[in-house]
């Protein structure tokens, strides 16, 4: 089963500081579109507590996984009550509740299975949340349904803020950021049982995102689940893992080893070139959480930056002739 369904350097400074989560900074927006890519290797989750480092530094980059914010329709808001938002993973839709204080579940979709939280919506996280030794967990109480069976669905979901400090993933390093782990623990029933008494199997899953002050969305997400029904030999286990695609991009002085520099930086109405530009012929302009913002011909020596709004951002140039992209960040004034 996608696991999308479930959700849902150097060494740490001795002191590090430890960020909090908010609605006006971390909620999802709707019509966001953010590109990810899935990781090879395993993400190390074994560290802890407060100023860890989350060593992740031997992951690679996997394919593109694009994620997107749309709003939920309303034959959509009929079916999940109180949906003001829905997250779209491939093949996989999660309908959300979004309040002044809290994001809630309100149903999944899945080409496997469809859970539907009508009865008791479940907090996916609440706000704001920071470093805790204590899971908030709620209950979530609905329907289920699929291609064998249906019935009706009653469990827990879970989320703390259980660990900050330092994270490196795939050659960059992230001060500050707070891990998030998730866990979901939901029965399926039949639909006469009505008491839940007698469950048929379960849904279980532990996921873990890693956060920082300088982006919305997680830098690094890792999720991993198991649907056993006993009743109908289902036993499925999975997991998977994706990173925002900023932190497979080069920084630092990648251009100027390849005898090409920007300038000025920061900038404010355009960005220019030193160096040997024969053998480059575009340029792209990223956002930090890895948003394609705009595509320019460099063949004129600049780029005009003046319509882009005050911000840090990453600009790769590439061409034909060259062996790999290069990259640099540069700040927006």
């Amino acid at each position: 089963m996608k696991t999308s369904l479930l959700i849902l350097l150097g060494t740490s400074a001795v002191f590090s500081a430890q960020i909090t989560l908010t609605k006006a900074s971390n909620d999802p927006v709707m019509n966001d579109i953010v590109n990810n890519n899935t990781v090879n290797g395993t993400v190390d989750n074994s560290a802890s507590g407060a100023n860890v480092t989350f060593s992740n530094g031997s992951l690679t980059q996997g394919a593109a996984s694009q994620v997107t914010y749309p709003a939920p329709t309303p034959a959509e808001i009929t079916n999940y009550p109180g949906s003001t938002i829905k997250m779209v993973d491939g093949t996989t839709t999660i309908f959300y509740k979004a309040s002044a204080t809290k994001l809630e579940i309100t149903g999944i979709v899945n080409p496997q299975v469809t859970l539907n939280f009508n009865q008791d919506n479940g907090t996916y996280i609440a706000y704001p949340t920071t470093y805790s030794l204590t899971p908030q967990s709620d209950t979530v109480q609905g329907v289920f349904s699929s291609s064998i069976a249906s019935g009706l669905v009653k469990g827990t979901m879970a989320f703390q803020a259980d660990a900050y400090g330092t994270l490196i993933v795939a050659g960059k390093t992230y001060n500050n950021v707070l891990r998030v782990k998730f866990t979901q623990n939901i029965n399926l029933y039949s639909p006469i049982d009505i008491t839940f008494s007698n469950p048929l199997g379960t849904f279980t899953n532990t996921a873990y995102s890693y956060y920082d002050a300088s982006h919305r969305y997680a830098l690094l997400s890792s999720t991993s689940g198991t649907l056993s029904v006993p009743a109908f030999g289902i036993n499925q286990s999975t997991s998977t893992a994706q990173a925002l695609n900023e932190t497979f991009l080069a920084v630092g002085n990648v251009m100027k080893k390849a005898n090409l520099a920007i300038y000025p930086n920061p900038a404010q109405d355009f960005i220019g070139f030193k160096g040997d530009m024969e053998n480059y012929s575009s340029a792209k302009i990223y956002s930090l959480d890895g948003k394609l913002i705009k595509t320019s011909d460099v063949k004129s020596g600049n780029i005009q930056i003046s319509d882009l709004p005050p911000a840090s951002y990453f600009i790769e140039v590439s061409g034909k002739n060259t062996e790999a992209t290069k990259s640099t960040k540069f700040i927006k004034k």
